[in-house]
């Protein structure tokens, strides 16, 4: 069966190397984000190896945005039975000078982003009896200095995703939560410019305190979420998996 799958946030990084793996697993993808002309640069890598997709604008965090999105993709591609929800950004700052929108900004795209893509979707996923949900949390979920918005919305997934795998499993649909660690992506790269260090000096001393002794590459979560999505996982739901190099408290 030709599998739809929904990936947010997919224009670049971790989102553009999950949506380019779950097309060479043989699903057609639409591919998301706010910017659409990116999107395509990635769906047609994904035509290029012989697989199909869909380059789709979509502001998670807008209720009618995401509605009309998921209307595209059912009208151009089929109904949809994955989604991952990858959408994501940072506004970060020391609590005491972070401001209400740095904190709704992050707390809108993840949180509410997700609840939305996840709703939206469901309805497709609970009529064909089978679905997989996959949330990306964060090893922030666990507590980061200057990112209390960005922890507390991948706290927040997390228990979302246990929630949905409550809710929809008796519908053949699953839940679980990726957490990254230290992934090198434009996002981290903008941590470091926050921080004043060059990107090669952060990635170094990151990679000397992972056990594994390397920082991660997006292609470590997307195959993760390959799993995770697969026939093969149909067992595991309500989970999140720390993909972060070494364990994590």
């Amino acid at each position: 069966m030709n599998r739809i799958a929904i990936v947010t946030g997919a224009a670049r990084g971790i989102g553009a190397s999950i949506a380019r793996r779950l097309a060479s697993d043989g699903l057609a993808v639409a591919v998301t984000d706010l910017d659409e002309s990116a999107c395509q640069g990635v769906v047609d890598e994904i035509e290029a190896a012989g697989g199909r997709g869909l380059a789709v604008r979509v502001d998670v965090s807008d209720e009618e945005a995401v509605q009309d999105g998921v209307e595209q993709i059912v009208a151009h591609l089929g109904e949809p039975t994955v989604l991952v929800n990858n959408a994501g950004i940072i506004r970060d700052n020391l609590l005491f000078r972070m401001t209400v929108e740095e904190w709704d900004a992050v707390t809108n795209v993840h949180l509410r982003g997700s609840f939305l893509m996840a709703r939206a979707a469901q309805g497709f996923m609970t009529q064909a009896g089978w679905g997989r949900i996959v949330n990306l949390s964060s090893t922030s979920a666990l507590g980061n200095r200057g990112q209390a918005n960005y922890s507390a919305a991948k706290a927040g997934i997390q228990g979302f995703t246990k929630t949905l795998a409550l809710e929809l499993g008796k519908f053949g649909v699953t839940a679980n939560a990726i957490a990254p660690g230290f992934i090198e992506t434009d996002m981290t790269a903008a941590t470091a410019a926050r921080i004043g260090m060059s990107f090669e000096d952060f990635k170094t001393a990151a990679a000397q305190e992972i056990p594994v002794g390397r920082v991660g590459q997006p292609d470590d979560i997307a195959n993760a979420v390959s799993f995770f999505v697969s026939e093969r996982a149909g067992f595991v739901s309500g989970q999140v998996l720390y993909v972060a190099g070494g364990p994590q408290t």
